[in-house]
């Protein structure tokens, strides 16, 4: 009979573990939006770029409760071509974006191709949902804030599942073209955001001063989170059969 007690204590460590997964977060500090963007990421060793320092920013949505879902961005990086063209993570502002049921993150800078010349801008992040829902659908939208002659203006944007590194969706928009563009997927509970900005300033320099990004998800419990409370729940009841046994033994 004093196995029972160490035998109840391992089948409760089970169950916990198994709830305990559902709860994990991300490391890092929390970064209250607004916020400029050097808080969320470094210059790299070399200098020719910026990774993230771990920290997180955190939006909600403006949908009543139940859904009113909160989705973390992290794992920011920064990099331009040629290198150490402006704006710097200094002068790149980060707000929370809204726009109906989908919310995300408002990039606020001075993003500038000069006459003749091209400039190259690349971010990445990662957006999460909460435990139990999925992200299935994106939209991307930006302000051409100075535009003219022959000049362009592009935000081309991949995501990505971060389990296997495939593409899942892309998006555009562009000037001259189109000011946003959305597109749905089969959910996820994570994606990897890559947005490639660039400028070809023309006969009459090109810039953007504001590009936004939202997501929406829905309730679905994931199958990994289903599968580790599984797991915890058949130990749960296999110790709970074998009490039985030990009980009228």
């Amino acid at each position: 009979m004093q196995k029972r007690p160490l035998l109840l204590a391992l089948a409760a460590g089970v169950l916990i573990w198994g709830f305990g997964a559902l709860d994990a977060r991300a490391a890092g500090v929390l970064v209250p939006l607004p916020a400029t963007y050097d808080n969320f990421v470094v210059a790299n060793a070399s200098g020719t770029a910026f990774v993230s320092n771990g920290n997180f920013a955190q939006v909600a949505s403006n949908v009543p409760a139940p859904n009113n879902e909160t989705e973390t961005f992290s794992g920011f990086t920064y990099s331009t071509s040629p290198v150490g063209s402006p704006p710097t993570p200094a002068n790149i502002q980060l707000f929370e974006s809204h726009a109906g049921i989908e919310a995300g993150l408002q990039f606020r800078g001075n993003f500038f191709a000069l006459a003749g010349t091209t400039v190259d801008y690349a971010i990445t992040y990662v957006v999460t949902a909460p435990k139990g829902f999925l992200i299935n659908d994106a939209v991307s939208s930006g302000t051409f804030s100075t535009f003219g002659g022959t000049g362009s203006a592009s935000i081309g944007e991949t995501l990505r599942d971060p389990a296997t590194g495939l593409a899942i969706a892309t998006m555009e928009i562009s000037k001259p073209g189109q000011a946003s563009d959305s597109v749905t997927f089969a959910g996820l509970n994570s994606i990897i955001v890559e947005k490639d900005l660039i400028l070809v300033g023309g006969s009459a320099n090109a810039s953007v001063s504001i590009f936004n990004q939202e997501f929406s998800s829905t309730g679905v419990p994931e199958p990994a989170s289903l599968a580790l409370l599984g797991i915890g729940m058949t130990g749960f009841f296999a110790f709970r059969r074998f009490f039985k046994r030990t009980s009228v033994a």
